[in-house]
Parts: C-alpha cells; sequence; structure tokens
C-alpha cells in the first residue's frame, strides 16, 4: 500500500512539473537564435561589426557550481542576436561557470574533503582566498581578451547575467570597467532567500541584517564586503533589472539606486510585463512564471528588449 502511494506521488510530481532534462541544457559557447550551441572555433565573421553579450548563469548560494545554463534562461538573450545597433550585430555567449570552486572550497589541510564552506562546521567567520564569484570575474576577463585578440573592439562586449551571474556582473563591472562597454544585470543575488528567509517586509532590512549576520556571519559579511565594494567603487553606467517580489534579494536591492549612473528597472507588476501574463518555455514545455527572480526568463520580459538596446547604443556610440 505505500508503495503504491509513493509510486502515485511521483507520477503526480512528473505531470505537474517539467522535466529539466539534459536536452535543456545549454553548453559554453556562442548560441543560435533558437537556443542551440553554435560550433565553438571562435570563427568570428567581421569581429568589429559585432556586439557580443556575455551571459552569465545562476547558481545556488554555494562556494561551487555544477550547472550550467537552461534553454529557458537564455531564451530572452537569443531574442536579441542578429538585432543591430548603430550598424553592429548582436552575438550571444553562454559562459558557463563550470567546475569552478571557491579557495576555501577546494579541497586543503583544513578542508581535506572539499566540503563547501557553507556547510563547515565550525563555519569560517572570514573568507579567505578568492571565492568562486571572484573566479567567476576572472573567467569573464579571461575570455572578453580572446574576443578583444580576435579583432571584436572592447566597448562592443557587454557582460550580463541573472542572480549570482547578476552580482558577478556587477563586480566586474566595479574591478573591470575599461575592459567592456558595459554591464546588465538580472536579479543580482548569491546568498539565497534572505528576502523572504528574514522576512524583510515585515522587520524590515536593519533587523533582517542583523538575524543574518546572527546566525550565518560568515555569508552576512561576505556578502556586505561585496555590495560595499560595488557600492563605492562602481563608477560607470549599468543596467540592473528588480523585482520587490524577488524572495533572494528582492526588497533588499535599494542600494543600487544609490550609486551613480546606475539605470535600475523595478519590475512593479505581480508575475505580468506590461498586463501580460509571462511564461518560460524549454525544449518541449512551457510553464508560467510564479516566482519573481524568475522574471527575466519569462517570454514577457522581451519588453524590455528596445531598454537593453537604448543601453548597449549609448555605450558604443
Amino acid at each position: 500500500m505505500i508503495k503504491k502511494i509513493i509510486t502515485t506521488l511521483i507520477l503526480s510530481l512528473l505531470i505537474n512539473f517539467p522535466v529539466y532534462a539534459n536536452k535543456d541544457s545549454v553548453k559554453d559557447g556562442f548560441i543560435s537564435k533558437n537556443v542551440k550551441p553554435l560550433k565553438k572555433d571562435f570563427n568570428i565573421q567581421d569581429p568589429e561589426k559585432k556586439i557580443i553579450l556575455i551571459y552569465n548563469h545562476g547558481q545556488n548560494e554555494n562556494d561551487s557550481v555544477k550547472d550550467c545554463a537552461w534553454i529557458s534562461m537564455l531564451r530572452n538573450h537569443a531574442s536579441l542576436i542578429d538585432q543591430e545597433v548603430n550598424g553592429k550585430k548582436i552575438m550571444v555567449y553562454n559562459l558557463c561557470a563550470g567546475k569552478l570552486r571557491g579557495d576555501m572550497s577546494t579541497k586543503s589541510d583544513s578542508n581535506p574533503k572539499g566540503k563547501d564552506w557553507w556547510y563547515l562546521k565550525p563555519q569560517p567567520k572570514i573568507y579567505k582566498g578568492k571565492h568562486i564569484l571572484d573566479k567567476r570575474v576572472e573567467a569573464n576577463l579571461e575570455l572578453i581578451e580572446k574576443f578583444v585578440t580576435l579583432g571584436v573592439p572592447r566597448k562592443q562586449i557587454f557582460i550580463t547575467g541573472h542572480s549570482c551571474g547578476g552580482l558577478t556582473t556587477l563586480l566586474f563591472m566595479t574591478r573591470y570597467p575599461e575592459k567592456v562597454g558595459g554591464g546588465i544585470s538580472y536579479m543580482q543575488a548569491c546568498f539565497g532567500k534572505l528576502s523572504h528567509r528574514l522576512k524583510v517586509k515585515k522587520v524590515g532590512i536593519e533587523k533582517a541584517m542583523e538575524k543574518f549576520r546572527k546566525k550565518d556571519q560568515g555569508p552576512h559579511d561576505l556578502r556586505q564586503k561585496m555590495n560595499d565594494e560595488i557600492k563605492n567603487n562602481l563608477k560607470v553606467p549599468v543596467l540592473a533589472f528588480t523585482h520587490p517580489k524577488d524572495k533572494y534579494e528582492g526588497l533588499l536591492s535599494d542600494w543600487l539606486d544609490e550609486i551613480p549612473g546606475m539605470k535600475r528597472i523595478v519590475i512593479s507588476e505581480d508575475y505580468k510585463i506590461n498586463g501580460k501574463s509571462c511564461k518560460r518555455k524549454g525544449s518541449d514545455w512551457d510553464e508560467p512564471i510564479k516566482k519573481g527572480h524568475d522574471m527575466d526568463t519569462g517570454l514577457c520580459f522581451q519588453y524590455y528588449n528596445p531598454e537593453i538596446l537604448n543601453y548597449i547604443a549609448s555605450r558604443i556610440k
């Protein structure tokens, strides 16, 4: 009887939730308009007439990453491919973080099993060495230099990213603003569902952060260090999208407005854009968007393509 109940529950889950099969994952490299990987040979025709958007996917809050991007995440970026801005055509490169690990999550004498920093007991209060986001920033820099050697002008290369990839974008634009034309961040976050878990709407930001630091001092201080670095040192215009119902950083994103030149767009509707409900689409499935954190993956997000194109145009002129 119990076995039958378990089987019924599993079948129910399979019916009601899309299965993100391996065919939905997208490998590292350039993609086509239908989100198919292109041959990874870096053969860019007329590089001086190309604009390259480097997409940085999200990850969980851990100090390591195994996954890459999914088709549903990249559809909106793919819709920009071959669009012309000032006579130059857009290309999109999906940059996989691969098997990157932060220094404190790598095997060492103090961490012989290479356990993720988030789960070390006791958890270190200070992060020593390079965090995974630092390494993701460096991976972007390495890729950009390759594009430049192939003839793509720096000002025509843009860093973009969702969630942890969005925070990677902001860190890159803070540290290496002269290396690219600009950056576009979507729902920046990389420290868990803080807005929801800490009940920011109910208790306010100050009390929520006090609770966070009391429970997880290491992650709290690292997050604050990164945010302060961005807030105090980002000097070039960046385009950022946030949503107040994003359970990660939705109600913790107002500090972005304090950065000179930052253009922040707050998606104010619940799970709609311009009055239209959002869906995201995989290889052979689609589903309604029901999370603020996922709004930039919904097809209706293409409503903002003109804003994105105008930002790119303003940076390459």
